[in-house]
Order: C-alpha cells, then sequence, then structure tokens
C-alpha cells in the first residue's frame, strides 16, 4: 500500500482570495498541517501566512488591506500607470504597516511551493517558499499586463496562473494521494477562451518570450484538464475539493470590506460543514 502523502492545492482569485483565507483560519483552528502545500497568485500569500499559523494577516490582508484604495484603481494608476500597484501592496501595506516577515517561512515543515511564470522559458515553474524572497512572493501575484515584470536573481517572473491556476497538477507529479483543493470559484465555473486581443496583446507586450501568448490562448484548455483532474481524484477518493457553495458580489479586483468578510465567513462555514469529508482524507479523527 502507497504511504499516505497528505497535500494543500490552493487556487488565487485576486480578492476572491478571502474565501480561501478563511478556509486556512479553519485549518489553523482545527490543527491540521500538509505534507506539502502549493499555492498559486494570490493563493501563494495566503499560503504563507496559513504556514506561518498567522490567523490575524489572514483576516487583514484579505479582508482590510486589499480593500486599501492605494492598492487598486485610479490611485496606482496615476501614481505608477497601472491600476494594481503591487509593490505598495507587499512593501508599504503588508510591510511597513502590517509587519509581514517572510522570515519564519525557512523553518516551515511542510514542503511548500509557489509557482512562478519564468519569461526566460516561457514556462511556470515551482519554487520552495522557504527559499522564497518576498519580491519572489510578489512576482507570484503579478497578472500579466496588469502587473509588472518582477526581475529576481536575473530572471523575469510573473503570476503562475498564466499556465497553472489550480497547481493539481504539481502536487500529483510529487506523489501527493490526499489532496485537500480549494479554490474561489463555484463548482460550475466555466472558463471562456482568451478573446484574440488579449493574446495579441501578450505578444506585444512581452516581445521576449514566445510562449506567454499561446500559454494564454489555450488557459482555458489547462483549466478544463486541471479541473478533470480534480473530478478523477475526487471519485478515487484521493481528493476533496471545496468551493464556494453560494455567490458573492466579490470579483478579481473588485470588493467591499463587508463584502469580502462575508467572503471570509464563507471559507470557514464551508469547511466545517464538510469536516467529515476533509477529517477521513487525511485520516483525522
Amino acid at each position: 500500500m502507497n504511504k499516505i502523502k497528505t497535500s494543500l492545492v490552493l487556487e488565487g482569485g485576486g480578492l476572491r482570495g478571502a474565501y480561501t483565507a478563511g478556509a486556512l483560519t479553519w485549518l489553523i483552528d482545527q490543527g491540521i498541517e500538509f505534507d506539502h502545500a502549493y499555492g498559486i497568485s494570490t493563493g501563494a500569500v495566503w499560503l504563507a501566512n496559513y504556514l506561518m499559523k498567522s490567523k490575524q494577516n489572514l483576516y487583514d490582508y484579505s479582508v482590510e488591506g486589499i480593500t486599501d484604495k492605494r492598492i487598486i484603481g485610479l490611485k496606482p494608476l496615476l501614481r505608477c500607470g497601472r491600476i494594481v500597484d503591487y509593490d505598495f501592496l507587499f512593501d508599504r501595506i503588508m510591510v511597513e504597516e502590517r509587519g509581514f516577515d517572510i522570515a519564519p517561512l525557512k523553518k516551515c515543515r511542510t514542503k511548500a511551493y509557489v509557482g512562478l511564470y519564468d519569461l526566460g522559458i516561457g514556462k511556470t515553474e515551482y519554487h520552495p517558499i522557504q527559499e522564497m524572497s518576498l519580491k519572489q512572493l510578489e512576482a507570484s501575484t503579478s497578472l500579466p499586463i496588469i502587473g509588472k515584470i518582477i526581475k529576481e536573481n536575473g530572471k523575469e517572473l510573473l503570476d503562475g496562473g498564466i499556465t497553472d491556476m489550480i497547481p493539481i497538477v504539481q502536487s500529483v507529479e510529487d506523489g501527493c494521494n490526499r489532496n485537500l483543493i480549494i479554490t474561489t470559484k463555484p463548482g460550475d465555473f466555466k472558463r471562456k477562451p482568451a478573446k484574440a486581443a488579449i493574446v495579441q496583446l501578450m505578444k506585444m507586450t512581452y516581445p521576449q518570450c514566445l510562449n506567454i501568448s499561446e500559454d494564454y490562448r489555450i488557459r482555458h484548455l489547462n483549466y478544463q484538464k486541471q479541473i478533470s483532474l480534480i473530478k478523477d481524484l475526487v471519485d478515487k477518493k484521493e481528493a476533496v475539493y471545496v468551493f464556494p457553495s453560494r455567490s458573492s458580489k466579490v470579483t478579481r479586483l473588485g470588493g467591499s470590506k463587508e463584502e469580502l468578510d462575508e467572503l471570509f465567513e464563507l471559507g470557514k462555514s464551508d469547511m466545517e460543514a464538510r469536516k467529515e469529508e476533509i477529517f477521513a482524507l487525511l485520516k483525522k479523527k
């Protein structure tokens, strides 16, 4: 019989990640840890705070900090020419104003990984979170076109969600056979093909990377493969797939503090409602 190897798999979702932050708070309350963990996009930020067992940060960043008008909207557009100022979010809001420190992750026992899209090779690679810099964590959330390229250790990096929206393939390839997957979209979500204009804009924006426009063109197909794999794992009782049980007005880049708070609480309550499934998957009594 194969040894049980547990894994936590986190999608991104921008502001919708308040749901993930709530779900991770429930895991901390239950004292649940994993052998492996994988985070994509904002899922990487929530993963970092989960590994540090910081319930306060999970709430503060996903509900209060992220609604700061200095991060998304007109102010950052005027200040830095982009509608999302990731530098301001990480350096000013998280570190300077709220005291975020990545150093404790170096002592983390879980084998945790974050997906980063490397423009130099045109693919998403997974980096051990224990060895990551704050800039690499920022890169994991930097959406193409909306965000800027993060340059670190001679590499040009962006959000790994360009190819791996839900990092389940990497978890399976690493031999994990008990996967708890948390996503921010409804169970019946259907990703639409990228518009031709967006694909062309990718090609023009990143001329140094021949793969990125094609990766974006087939992004919906990759997503379908990831969902198909998840459903297969669920059928084999090798996964529990948790997603919002009801709709929310929160979008990737928009939502009020009240709406985010409600989504955070939904994450907690959905996990509680499915605790018997989760405990059975992880062999926890």
